[in-house]
C-alpha cells in the first residue's frame, strides 16, 4: 500500500505532540480524514474544506488533549463530525466511546465510518443531549467532552445528568473562559494550555470535577 500524503504531516505533528501511536492508527486517522473530507462535498459536515487544514484544525486539535485526557467510558457530547470523540476512539480502541449529535447528516457519517472501519468501541447516537429517554438509555460516563459548545456553563448543565460521583468534564476551549470558571467556584478545575502544531491560536482543556 503506497503511504498516504498526508502521513508524515501527521507523523511529525503527533510526535510534536508527544504522541507514541501506532502506523495503524495514524492510518485510520487519515482514513477518517479522507471519509470526512469525501462526505463533506456532499453533506457540509464541516466549515474546513481542505485535507492540509483538516490535518491540523481537527486531527492534531483533537489529538493535542489525548496526553492530558482523564479514562473511562467517554461521551462526546455535540460531536459534529466526530471531533474529539472518534479521533480519541480511533487512538484508544480499548476506550468505550459514544458520539452524540442532534444533527442526522452527522451521525449518519459517523455510523457509516464506524460500519466500514468495523469498529466495536464507539457508536454514535443522533438525539439532543437533554433528551430524557437517551439520559436513561446512555447511562452514566467517566468523561465526558466537547469541543463544539460556546458556553461552559450551558455545557457543564448539559453533562450533569450524565455525570456518577467520579465523572470528569473535559472541555475544549480556545481562549480560558475565566468569567465561566469564576460562575463554577464549587467544581475542582483544570485548566491545561495546548500546543497544537502549526495552530497559531490558543487552545486549552479545562477539567472540572465535584
Amino acid at each position: 500500500m503506497s503511504q498516504h500524503p498526508y502521513y508524515q504531516d501527521l507523523a511529525k505533528g503527533v510526535s510534536a505532540l508527544g504522541l507514541d501511536l501506532s502506523e495503524q492508527v495514524l492510518t485510520n486517522l487519515l482514513k477518517y480524514q479522507d471519509a470526512l473530507l469525501l462526505w463533506n462535498k456532499a453533506y457540509n459536515l464541516t466549515a474546513i474544506r481542505t485535507p492540509k487544514d483538516m490535518l491540523v484544525k481537527h486531527l492534531l486539535d483533537s489529538l493535542s488533549i489525548l496526553p492530558h485526557f482523564p479514562a473511562g467510558r467517554m461521551l462526546d457530547v455535540g460531536t459534529g463530525g466526530g471531533m474529539p470523540g472518534m479521533i480519541i476512539a480511533l487512538c484508544q480502541p480499548e476506550r468505550s466511546s459514544v458520539l452524540l449529535d442532534s444533527n442526522g447528516k452527522k451521525i449518519r457519517f459517523l455510523k457509516q465510518f464506524i460500519a466500514d472501519m468495523k469498529l466495536d468501541n464507539v457508536q454514535a447516537v443522533q438525539t439532543r443531549v437533554e433528551d430524557q429517554q437517551s439520559i436513561a438509555e446512555l447511562g452514566q460516563f467517566d468523561v465526558i467532552t466537547s469541543r463544539a459548545f460556546a458556553s461552559l456553563l450551558d455545557f457543564v448543565n448539559a453533562a450533569q445528568p450524565f455525570m456518577h460521583d467520579q465523572s470528569v468534564i473535559a472541555a475544549m476551549k480556545g481562549v480560558v473562559p475565566n468569567d465561566e470558571l469564576d460562575q463554577l467556584a464549587d467544581w475542582q478545575q483544570q485548566v491545561i494550555a495546548l500546543r497544537v502544531p502549526n495552530l497559531d491560536e490558543q487552545r486549552h482543556l479545562i477539567i472540572l470535577k465535584k
